[in-house]
């Protein structure tokens, strides 16, 4: 049992009156055979393709711990020129560290733990900011 949400069993009617029915429907219209044959796609379809779904993982692991690490080091820089204790600017750069670290994780494919480390990261940077 793979717990899918998106499988094509239909629910067993038990009624052997409403499995009649639902058998001889009048207004049902029947398909009519088309005079072209189909062509093959020569795409592959990309949702069915797990290799695909892992690339988009590792690439949005790694963009947003890239944009994550940029946006803790720029805020630790901020928070340096202006006056602040200096345990602020320090969070700041451990969560960016702590990001970059996810970075390269998620560019090797460890993207569940990238995504914790992101978070992780993220935290830092917040307890960073409610020491300001």
């Amino acid at each position: 049992m793979s717990g899918r949400a998106d499988s094509d069993t239909d629910p067993e009617i038990t009624d052997p009156e409403a499995a009649a029915a639902q058998d001889t429907e009048p207004d049902a219209v029947p398909d009519e055979p088309d005079d072209e044959p189909e062509e093959p796609d020569d795409e592959p379809d990309d949702a069915d393709d797990p290799a695909e779904g892992a690339r988009r993982a590792r690439w949005t692991a790694a963009g947003t711990g890239a944009a994550l690490t940029l946006a803790g080091l720029s805020a630790a820089l901020l928070r340096l020129t202006r006056s602040a204790p200096a345990l602020v600017p320090a969070a700041y750069a451990c969560g960016a560290a702590v990001c970059a670290g996810a970075t390269v994780l998620g560019s090797r494919g460890r993207t569940r733990r990238a995504l914790w480390l992101l978070i992780v990261g993220v935290m830092v940077m917040a307890l960073g900011d409610q020491f300001d």
